[in-house]
């Protein structure tokens, strides 16, 4: 087996990154500079962001309102518990930003992650604590869906 070690030079959007130790399985880094599978991988990229923004909203969404549902349990008892469960939303949220930073700006991934609590949301208004989802309310989530195509546009 040769010495060599392959470096791999890993591209997001307009930003390169450069692995700062030799890639595990050297005979594959040559295949990371062919467009489709830089295309493929940044995919990657966006999915993993995608599903830890999803858990790590669920988790939050729970920490904010999940203590709705208990009015009558003692506030220092609910900071608590919400705090609790919000450690585990940060192992998830810091993780997504920290992976989707190499493909998006930080403008796109806080309107992603926006948008993803705001479906997470509606979802847990309506079935946990059994609200009405209300017509101006989906219009005024609507505008704010729409600030993506303004952050996303070039």
């Amino acid at each position: 087996m040769s010495d060599k070690h392959y470096y791999v030079n890993l591209y997001f959007s307009s930003k390169q990154m450069r692995c700062q130790a030799p890639c595990q399985v050297s005979c594959l880094a040559p295949f990371l500079e062919i467009p489709l599978i830089r295309k493929i991988h940044s995919y990657k990229t966006l999915t993993m962001t995608i599903i830890l923004l999803i858990f790590s909203n669920i988790f939050m969404t729970f920490a904010w309102y999940g203590h709705l549902k208990y009015k009558s349990s003692p506030l220092f008892k609910v900071i608590i518990i919400s705090w609790l469960i919000a450690f585990f939303e940060y192992c998830l949220q810091v993780p997504a930003n920290r992976i989707g930073s190499y493909s998006f700006s930080t403008a796109q991934l806080k309107v992603i992650q926006e948008v993803i609590t705001l479906i997470v949301f509606c979802a847990f208004s309506v079935l946990y604590l059994k609200e009405d989802f209300k017509w101006n309310t989906l219009i005024g989530f609507l505008f704010m869906v729409g600030a993506v195509f303004f952050v996303f546009k070039d």
